[in-house]
């Protein structure tokens, strides 16, 4: 419903609204209607200044020459909307930021921390993971295996190999996305087919002939740049067999017993092993270090006791206190994919490990998971809960609900105690200063009203309320 909310913010201009979705609401400012259209998009078409501003510099994706920025371009109802885009550069960094693990994956690839392996591809340099290529590649984890087995330098100098080409190959290979010049397509595709990557090629055929349709009948349009995001991309997927391998055999139930399960064919070359409950998992500091402050200097600051893993000489092992290994396995998925299961049960255990390790992303999922749950009888513990992990989604959520069921809250001593904390927690609060949460609960109340009953039945709620700040002598 928010990103429909979204969607038709952007059609009408309102941008108070789009600014509530994106900072409170969380919601992807790059996502894609069922006409593969973005937000950006339709703000453009319909001649919505201010609010196109807004939108790139909250991080839109409109990058000069390509598909999406030529598109934008050329749907501009207005010439100040055109100039606007032309001076736009490119994504800040907040947006970065704010997407966690896109933002580690392209960290990961550009700076190469904790690499393993480089390649050597006509005087350019590639630091990489194999650990990564082994699990999105079949080549390159055979390859890892045959002909490269105990290489940390790797020289390509065949002369239909193109550096850039690769550059792009390895970009979407650890993100998932793939921006290129147009004229190094067929680069792509011959690396691309030597490194038996099927599904990629399908994608760019089709993306390829999506911009050809989109040119040939754009006249003046001219596209250098092709990006791809492939909607059946296989990197959750493929992460998550990097996670499986992290596992010990003792947890790792029927695992490796289908013939098509990949995790037993290629090693995933672990450089630390945490030790959880006397179990092993054997894992990589580039995504734990990358992924987590917390972990980055336990591991490379040295502040805990370590020892040597007899089985695998060299990697060394860092026991994990003050966490079970079922929590600690929702962490070890999250950190390797962005995602992890979580239940009911489990996710306010997880969600204080999460707020330890610094993992603010597994901090939003669990916020998620814990948004799904809010009934009467939970949500002032859930809107406490919302405000001691700062998880502001789900803080919102708690008041829009304590909104729809306000005559039943002011009943509630625990509710009137909170409104009082709130009140008094102002510092040098005058007698009618407002109070956050009253604020808050008055704007849900009131907003997006249209028909008379519905204002009539928010005046009866704002009246409730009111006789409630009354009877406890708070004026705001």
């Amino acid at each position: 419903m928010d990103v429909l909310d979204l969607f038709s913010s952007c059609k009408k201009g309102d941008v108070s609204r789009v600014r509530y979705l994106v900072e409170h609401r969380d919601v992807d400012l790059n996502v894609r209607d069922k006409w593969d259209s973005t937000p950006l998009y339709y703000a453009c078409v319909c001649g919505y200044e201010d609010l196109v501003q807004y939108l790139l510099t909250s991080g839109a994706r409109c990058e000069a020459n390509t598909f999406d920025g030529e598109r934008c371009l050329y749907a501009c109802l207005k010439d100040s909307i055109r100039r606007l885009l032309k001076d736009y550069k490119c994504v800040g960094g907040h947006l970065m930021q704010h997407d966690y693990f896109n933002h580690f994956l392209r960290t990961l690839l550009e700076q190469g921390q904790h690499g393993d392996v480089e390649f050597q591809v006509h005087g350019q340099t590639f630091q990489a993971h194999r650990c990564i290529l082994s699990a999105r590649s079949e080549y390159f984890a055979h390859m890892f295996e045959t002909k490269w087995k105990g290489k940390n330098s790797i020289s390509l100098q065949h002369p239909l190999i193109n550096p850039a080409a690769f550059g792009a190959i390895m970009q979407f290979i650890y993100t998932g996305r793939m921006d290129i010049d147009i004229g190094l397509l067929e680069d792509c595709r011959r690396l691309a087919k030597q490194c038996k990557m099927a599904d990629f090629m399908e994608e760019l055929e089709t993306k390829c002939k999506q911009l050809y349709d989109f040119v040939s009948n754009k006249p003046g349009i001219c596209v250098k740049v092709l990006s791809l995001e492939p909607r059946s991309c296989r990197l959750q997927e493929d992460m998550t067999q990097l996670a499986d391998s992290a596992l010990p055999p003792e947890l790792s139930v029927g695992f490796g017993e289908l013939p098509f399960n990949r995790a037993d064919s290629f090693p995933t070359y672990p450089d630390i092993c945490f030790r959880v409950d006397d179990f092993n998992f054997l894992c990589h500091k580039a995504f734990f270090c990358g992924r987590s402050d917390y972990f980055k200097a336990l591991l490379e600051d040295h502040f805990s006791e370590g020892g040597q893993l007899q089985s695998q000489p060299g990697t060394p092992v860092i026991t994990l206190h003050n966490i079970s290994h079922e929590v600690f396995v929702h962490v070890m998925y999250y950190i390797y994919t962005n995602f992890t299961e979580l239940t009911t049960e489990n996710t306010l255990d997880v969600l204080c490990v999460a707020d330890m390790y610094l993992l603010p992303g597994l901090k939003r999922l669990c916020g998620k998971t814990l948004a799904a749950t809010i009934r009467d009888h939970n949500v002032l513990f859930l809107w406490k809960t919302a405000r001691l992990f700062r998880l502001s989604r789900l803080e919102d959520q708690c008041i829009e609900f304590m909104a729809k069921i306000i005559d039943l809250l002011v009943k509630q001593p625990e509710f009137v105690e909170i409104i009082v904390e709130d009140a008094a927690s102002l510092e040098d609060r005058h007698e009618t200063d407002s109070v956050p949460l009253v604020d808050e609960i008055r704007y849900h109340i009131a907003g997006n009203v249209q028909t008379y009953s519905e204002i009539e039945e928010a005046n009866q709620k704002l009246e409730i309320l009111e006789d409630l700040l009354t009877s406890i002598n708070i004026d705001c």
